[in-house]
């Protein structure tokens, strides 16, 4: 290995991928070491880690080109040693002068002095701060000021963080592209207004405000289904190059806050929505008409009270079928639907707002590859038969659909291009209706879970490789809404 010349041997380690196999080749000889090292971009480390001011020079004197660097401490515990300090960020940040991404995940002796350093990282283009609990806005501004090449940045459970200085910074820079910012007490939706200018070039945003135990109860509060947040431009401000937006556990009343993003997004190719309060279908209409790009679109929805009169109040989801209308004509492009309905009962299909009709237009008028139903009760074999001739459908998962029964599996049999399907909590299919699967040997990949009418023999008629449950695991809990997602 030693005689072959040095190219040659780089260009054999590029196509090593493994970290443990190109650690084991660095100890084999002095040469491999260091250009392995040389070549080495990325690296992932955590309670393993020295700390010691010495060790870390010499770690970032083996790896001089590291472009990304991701520190994590999950699971971290006293008796695992120190974890990394402001002198240890300080050490990574004056000697790793090619660093592009940093990912700091459960740091909790980091400072804001310590993110300052950061400032010496002049090509530095991505900062994930995941559980921050030491880092204010001080530190937030500081790289704000310091990060000249920043485009991406993404804060998760940040307690500390409760003013705006730095976000207003950044927008007047207008060199961010993807913003994320999870799990924030002290920063409300309205607050993102102030990053003015800086939403022209945003091209990816995502907020989901911190979520209290009121969340999980419908609550007093009656919104106006007639009220239309986008008939005036109250706010100055564009962001016609966003392509990615989520939103979750937001209230948009009596405030009306980043709602008014929903109208402005002409790029737009991906929306999720997930139980955003006070929402109705002038939001979605507005929506539909401004993002002819659309592709995908996630709406996960709960039970909300809902009035246009002072006599009457209704309680229902967000959106009716007007809203699947307004999608189905201005929307032409989109190819995955996820919806989820959260509280709603089988007993009461009104208290969706879908129908089936509208929903139907939806399907019949896009090109949809991807569907997911969360208890959708509205949705039955009917619904079916009609997905059955859908051209481009790929993938269809369902979960607590009550009303889909053999007669709708014998129907989606038939459907041209469906390989992929998923049952979950679906407890009216049975035996029966795998075995009119199993006749049109379609599937290369089918999940049942906790159908209860399903055995694994008859699963497995359908695909060998099948994965089955018949257990109501936390995983599972999760999908279908029972644990922290309401």
């Amino acid at each position: 290995m030693e005689d072959l010349p040095e190219a040659l041997v780089t260009e054999i380690l590029k196509r090593i991928t493994s970290t443990s196999d190109l650690n084991s080749l660095s100890l084999v000889s002095k040469q491999l070491y260091k250009i392995e090292g040389n070549q080495r971009g990325a690296i992932h480390v955590g309670s393993g880690l020295c700390t010691a001011t010495k060790a870390l020079t010499s770690l970032c004197a083996w790896f001089p080109n590291l472009r990304k660097v991701e520190i994590d401490y999950s699971g971290f515990i006293p008796g695992h040693g120190k974890q990394l300090d402001n002198k240890g960020l300080f050490v990574f940040s004056s000697h790793c002068f090619s660093l592009t991404d940093l990912t700091l995940s459960f740091c909790s002796c980091v400072y804001d002095s310590g993110l300052g350093c950061l400032a010496y990282c002049k090509a530095l283009v991505s900062l994930r701060l995941n559980s921050a609990p030491k880092i204010t806005s001080i530190g937030l501004f500081s790289v704000a000021v310091g990060c000249t090449s920043l485009s991406a940045l993404h804060l998760i459970d940040s307690e500390k963080i409760d003013s705006v200085e730095w976000l207003e910074y950044l927008g007047r820079d207008g060199s961010l592209k993807e913003l994320v910012v999870k799990n924030f007490k002290g920063i409300n939706h309205r607050d993102f207004l102030k990053f003015g200018s800086g939403w022209m070039k945003l091209q990816k945003f995502e907020f989901e405000r911190k979520r209290g135990i009121d969340d999980r109860l419908l609550g007093d509060m009656v919104y106006d289904s007639s009220y239309n947040a986008h008939s005036t431009d109250i706010y100055d401000f564009c962001c016609e190059s966003l392509k990615v937006l989520r939103l979750a556990h937001i209230k948009t009343w009596p405030e009306v806050g980043l709602r008014v993003v929903l109208g402005k997004c002409k790029a737009l190719e991906k929306l999720f929505l997930e139980y955003v309060h006070a929402l109705n279908d002038n939001d979605m209409i507005a929506l539909s008409r401004s993002c002819s790009n659309l592709k995908s679109i996630l709406l996960w929805v709960n039970l909300q009270r809902y009035s246009s009169d002072v006599s009457y109040c209704e309680t229902r989801m967000s959106f009716t079928y007007n809203s699947l209308y307004a999608i189905a004509l201005n929307c032409p492009m989109v190819q995955i639907v996820d919806l989820r309905f959260t509280r709603c009962s089988r007993d009461w299909p009104s208290e969706i707002g879908f129908t089936q009709k509208g929903f139907l237009t939806l399907i019949q008028s896009c090109p949809i590859r991807v569907l997911m139903l969360n208890n959708a009760n509205f949705f039955d074999d009917e619904g079916m038969k009609a997905i059955s001739s859908s051209p481009h459908l790929e993938a269809l998962d369902l979960i607590l659909c009550h009303a889909v029964t053999d007669a709708g599996m014998r129907f989606i049999a038939h459907t041209p291009c469906l390989s992929n399907l998923i049952l979950r909590a679906c407890h009216n299919v049975t035996d029966v209706g795998m075995a009119e699967l199993g006749r049109a040997h379609k599937l290369e990949s089918l999940v049942i879970e906790y159908c209860g009418e399903i055995s694994l023999q008859a699963a497995q008629g359908v695909i060998k490789s099948v994965h089955y449950s018949s257990k109501f695991s936390d995983a599972l809990k999760k999908k279908l809404g029972f644990l922290g997602k309401c």
